[in-house]
């Protein structure tokens, strides 16, 4: 039996194939019978699943052509970021962020809205300048920045068709420092959150939540040149935090060889940027992970109520991890019109147990919180719908890729698709 990364979903399908071809592909696409694509398979929930055919495209010939002004490149959808990565930075060019994990697909990354942290950066979905999609009647559709749908066609959650590729925006590359510190105040990061998610190019605030007082670790990445060092020092000092005193792992207790290289030793982008290593298993491999993004407003409210439910969420917690992400406007990416932060938890591999504590976590936060796509959360179809301004929009786009709802699954049609 196929199942996801996290071993908790099984998939209905009895196997997966693995087109070698765009003619391969489409004959796959042009059966009867329902249709999805398989990304890595770091979902935690059904999102690629299907009772029909399910497909990956990690066999499809591996393309990245730069473009002749140098500022995008088009790739294949199934290549992950920690293999397109190197490349880009042989070609002199980076991407302006990637998520903690290297090891996701960019077609499935940005079908879910999966992001990175940093004030002053988007999702991954938001470097998006072009994408082309093969739809369930074989046509081959491309939109680009500024055409109609396009804004509704890049965090799609797989239900317009196979995208083949993406084109994405690329700047010239830059090297990263990151800094990691101990034991930082709960009152004191609150008291002036702005400053704490700003201290660097992007941060990421770790804790357990055994008590409310202190955090685990802070995690501080910076473009170089470091033009913040004494600002962020002295941030440091009254937030009560200390430098690392070696190589820190999100999860306390854990071997950091499996983490990208701390202790302020800058090095290339790609190898900074994420949290862990693509030749390790990242974060804790037998672990279960759920996301809520709140608009920038709500956050500190939002952290409060993790606060008050800290007895309750931790004894099912490897890690809760704070970030941010700039406003952006694809209809359903979580950080639609709003500056957002991310309220990431990964949790121990007991889903009954985590399904019952949800409700209440979902209670606890300000209505404004919008789950993330593809992770474990039990919010119903009609409150996370009421979160998305677009909504309407997208469906009326999905009608119009795939009017016989050949890409619609049951997770879909739970959320009214």
């Amino acid at each position: 039996m196929e199942r996801n990364w996290a071993g908790n979903v099984t998939y209905q399908a009895d196997v997966v194939e693995h087109p070698s071809s765009l003619e391969e592909l489409r004959e796959i696409v042009l059966r009867d019978g329902p249709l999805r694509v398989l990304g890595t398979r770091h979902c935690f929930n059904d999102i690629a699943d299907t009772s029909g055919a399910l497909f990956a495209l990690d066999r499809l010939p591996d393309e990245i052509e730069v473009s002749a002004d140098r500022d995008s490149v088009r790739l294949s959808s199934g290549a992950r970021y920690g293999d397109i990565a190197p490349a880009l930075e042989a070609e002199g060019l980076a991407l302006s962020n990637l998520a903690s994990l290297p090891h996701i697909s960019v077609g499935g990354a940005t079908a879910t809205g999966t992001h990175g942290s940093g004030d002053r950066i988007g999702s991954l979905a938001s470097t998006v300048r072009a994408l082309t999609v093969l739809t369930a009647g074989g046509e081959i559709r491309r939109l680009a920045r500024g055409d109609e749908g396009f804004a509704g066609a890049v965090v799609n959650l797989g239900a317009l068709g196979v995208v083949l590729d993406l084109t994405l925006d690329v700047e010239p590359t830059y090297r990263v420092a990151q800094h990691v510190y101990d034991e930082p105040r709960w009152d004191a990061i609150l008291e002036d959150l702005d400053a704490v998610t700003g201290a660097g190019t992007s941060v990421s605030i770790f804790s357990r939540w055994q008590g409310s007082d202190t955090a685990d670790q802070i995690w501080v990445k910076q473009r170089q040149p470091d033009t913040h060092a004494d600002r962020r020092a002295e941030l440091m000092r009254r937030l009560g935090a200390s430098d690392a005193d070696g190589p820190r792992h999100p999860i306390i207790g854990v071997d950091p060889v499996a983490t990208s290289e701390q202790g302020g030793v800058a090095g290339p982008w790609f190898q900074r940027l994420p949290h862990f290593r693509l030749e390790f298993t990242p974060s804790a491999g037998a672990e279960l992970q759920s996301e809520y993004l709140v608009p920038r407003s709500d956050a500190v409210a939002a952290i409060e109520a993790l606060r008050s439910l800290a007895d309750r969420i931790a004894p099912l917690l490897l890690v809760n991890e704070v970030r941010t992400v700039r406003a952006d406007d694809l209809w359903l990416s979580s950080s639609y019109g709003t500056d957002a932060v991310g309220l990431h938890f990964t949790w121990r591999q007991d889903e009954a147990a985590v399904r019952a504590l949800l409700p209440v976590l979902e209670d606890a936060l300000p209505q404004t919180a919008r789950p993330h796509w593809g992770k474990v959360f039990t919010l119903d179809g009609a409150e996370v719908r009421s979160r998305y301004p677009r909504w309407e929009d997208f469906a009326a786009l999905r009608a119009d890729f795939d009017p016989e709802r050949r890409f619609v699954n049951a997770y879909l049609e739970r959320l009214g698709l």
